[in-house]
């Protein structure tokens, strides 16, 4: 049978409480400089490639010149490693800084380099050069991840440690992480935290980019216009993430960007800010990397998104009472990460219950056992609702109080037509008796949303015992 649809999108990440970070020092924010080395890696026919540069520049509606150089655009790429960098090096150089370094620009610029090392920067892969991956192959990207990672090693001396592509493909992610060389990979920007992907049997590190904290924000519009409104901004970002605390923050820096002087202005604001402020962690994403593995290693668990049909129905066949076929459509629906919770599966789960006719409805409630009933008394019932009626101290009741329930129960069973339910470890032995006077008097189609409810909020308590 053909497997159903898998979203593979992960809407959830760490949730409403996301990890303490627990950054050094008790730092409230993990402040992540990282500084683009892209010139000399850009598109131009001296490059091999068929067209001029065209993005992230200074040239307002720049396009690529098919078959020209684009001397302009040159002109504004050698600013930033001509003196761009060297600005950036002498504001930045005291600090820990991440440089995303395109293999082929570094190449074409040994100074910068030398100084990059002398600084202690590390810097990570920004690929084989500074152009579109998203219409490449498979398998040329991945030769070019290769060629990217062969070149930075004979240029630095060392194999890059982590990677960020930037003009990627949907594929970049992934193929980057299958490599296994990488403690860290930065093509998303969807957290303010690390987190973990699982690439086979490899757990991946990824730790989340921005494009808003970000001068590439001064070539794009809406963007910056004054160095000023760069800083605000950055002050602002960090002050929000100051009050939430156990966050991280990147700021993105392009030499030909950031460089240029009155924008470099605004990024010496926001240090100054910070360094005011107090309470910031400066870390290169290597060092993040290394604290996040440590504190908070990844740990594979059983994702309800990812099993087969079988083990799927095996697992959670009984969360509805009795009910397996709940399961065996729910596995049908558009399962994703955000299913892999207590939360998310009750929610799919729920989806089957809800959509099913009135009749199969009924049976799911007719499937539940009475409250302290003949079938706990003669230990068969399942061993979910075994364990919710010990909850409950249903398993311990005196004779009085056992011919009440058992009295309750009939009538209630004589009037509506199926038990009563109630999710037990939601209450104690009186607010479930108050409960089941009570709802006698309700007419039947009442009572039977009522019920209905249960049933959904009992299977919620016995996911909750099963996944996160």
């Amino acid at each position: 049978m053909t497997h159903p649809p898998r979203y593979p999108r992960n809407l959830s990440g760490h949730g409403q409480h996301p990890p303490d970070a627990g950054w050094p020092g008790g730092a409230r924010v993990a402040i992540s400089l990282v500084l683009n080395f892209e010139e000399g890696g850009e598109n131009c026919l001296l490059h091999g490639d068929d067209h001029s540069e065209a993005f992230l520049s200074d040239i307002a509606g720049a396009q690529p010149w098919p078959g020209q150089r684009h001397w302009n655009m040159e002109s504004i790429y050698d600013y930033g490693a001509r003196a761009g960098f060297w600005r950036m090096h002498r504001l930045l150089g005291a600090l820990p800084v991440t440089i995303y370094g395109v293999a082929t620009a570094l190449a074409r610029a040994p100074e910068q380099v030398a100084a990059m090392q002398g600084a202690g920067w590390e810097i990570a892969s920004h690929g084989l050069k500074w152009v579109e991956h998203r219409d490449m192959s498979e398998d040329e990207e991945r030769r070019q991840i290769a060629a990217a990672i062969a070149l930075h090693e004979e240029v630095t001396g060392e194999a890059p440690r982590g990677w960020y592509t930037g003009r990627c493909s949907v594929n970049t992610l992934r193929l980057t992480a299958e490599t296994g060389r990488f403690d860290w990979i930065s093509d998303t920007y969807d957290d303010d935290l690390p987190y973990w992907i699982e690439a086979g049997k490899r757990e991946q590190l990824v730790i989340p980019y921005t494009l808003e904290a970000n001068d590439m924000r001064f070539a794009t519009a809406p963007g910056w216009v004054t160095g000023g409104d760069f800083g605000q901004y950055l002050i602002d970002s960090y002050d929000v993430l100051h009050e939430e605390g156990r966050r991280m923050m990147s700021v993105g820096l392009h030499c030909r960007l950031a460089g240029r002087p009155g924008k470099a202005a605004g990024l010496k604001r926001f240090l100054d800010h910070v360094a005011q402020k107090g309470g910031a962690w400066f870390a290169t994403r290597g060092q993040i990397a290394a604290h996040w593995a440590k504190h908070h290693p990844h740990r594979r668990r059983e994702r309800p998104s990812r099993m087969d049909r079988a083990g799927f129905t095996a697992r959670f066949g009984g969360v509805f009472e009795r009910s397996p076929w709940i399961a065996e459509r729910a596995w049908e629906l558009e399962l994703g990460p955000a299913h892999d919770s207590a939360t998310g599966l009750h929610n799919a789960l729920a989806r089957i219950f809800r959509r099913a006719s009135p009749e199969e409805r009924l049976d799911v409630l007719r499937a539940h056992p009475d409250l302290a009933g003949k079938l706990a008394q003669a230990r068969r019932l399942t061993r979910e609702s075994t364990a919710e009626q010990a909850s409950a101290g249903l398993d311990a009741l005196t004779d009085d109080e056992r011919r009440t329930f058992e009295q309750l129960n009939t009538a209630y069973v004589e009037k509506h037509g199926f038990p009563f339910i109630i999710a037990v470890r939601d209450h104690d032995k009186a607010g479930i008796l108050a409960a089941m006077q009570s709802r006698l008097a309700h007419d039947s189609e009442a009572e039977f949303a009522t019920a209905c409810a249960q049933v959904e909020r009992i299977a919620e308590l016995r996911l909750k015992d099963m996944l996160p």
